[in-house]
């Protein structure tokens, strides 16, 4: 099994204007958002029929839920987004999941969790920011800001590290717990490939069943890290879009 170069270490593309890019975090994300299409489309298709299949029921049951958490946190106003919060949770869901198909191992120039490339969670949280002050401003116009002054005008500064603080956790968040998952089974390959002994006892064959766990437990901390990154978005969105001022 071929492994990654070293931990971190992506190939990269150079690209007139855009400089250096990762090419391997924009190969696997093309090829998640192809899966996305395919998906969806494959979804879409059943309702052709008029016979309620497990797939719709499956995605409704948790587009829905999606649905009814983002308008009881944002209220009535909030009923437009919910479309974007179904398609973040998805596309962040199948990002952090990706990594479960050893792509690298086959030889490929891509693979991995593009998630596990802080570029990627990086780009979702300045998405969501300028999401949110755009819709702050149209809503509230200049007073969007007036919680920046609260409860006192000299607490300015603080406020607007707060702000900016937002979008920093929320892509630090998501990037280290699918890289350290990432990290994990790297080590895990490592150690079973390179025939560690203490004593007498094999390490590197004693730990032959745990990638079979490790993956399980990375696809939990994969959903569960999509459904916080959606859920926090929805957090945030709701002072822009609060009757009263942001």
């Amino acid at each position: 099994m071929e492994m990654e170069r070293k931990i971190g270490e992506h190939p990269l593309w150079h690209i007139p204007v855009l400089g250096t890019v990762h090419s391997d975090t924009i190969l696997t994300t093309w090829i998640v958002m192809v899966i996305s299409l395919g998906f969806f489309w494959y979804v879409g298709a059943s309702y052709r029929s008029p016979r309620v299949t497990k797939r719709q029921t499956t995605f409704e049951d948790l587009s829905n839920y999606l649905g009814d958490l983002a308008v009881s946190t944002l209220g009535p106003r909030g009923e437009p987004f919910v479309p974007f919060f179904i398609a973040l949770f998805f596309m962040i869901f199948l990002l952090n999941q990706i990594g479960f198909i050893p792509l690298r191992a086959l030889g490929l120039p891509f693979g991995g969790s593009p998630t596990a490339d802080l570029n990627t969670t990086a780009a979702y949280a300045v998405i969501v920011f300028l999401m949110i002050q755009v819709v702050a401003l149209r809503n509230h116009g200049v007073r969007a800001f007036s919680h920046l002054f609260q409860p006192f005008w000299f607490l300015f500064p603080i406020n607007v590290i707060e702000e900016f603080a937002r979008p920093v956790t929320l892509a630090l968040r998501l990037f280290f717990n699918i890289f350290v998952g990432e990290i994990l089974m790297y080590v895990v390959i490592v150690i079973m490939t390179s025939q560690v002994m203490i004593g007498s006892f094999n390490l590197s064959r004693a730990i032959i069943p745990l990638p079979f766990f490790l993956q399980f437990f990375n696809f939990f901390i994969g959903t569960l890290q999509a459904f916080v990154f959606t859920l926090l978005t929805i957090v945030y969105l709701s002072a822009a879009v609060a009757e009263e001022g942001h």
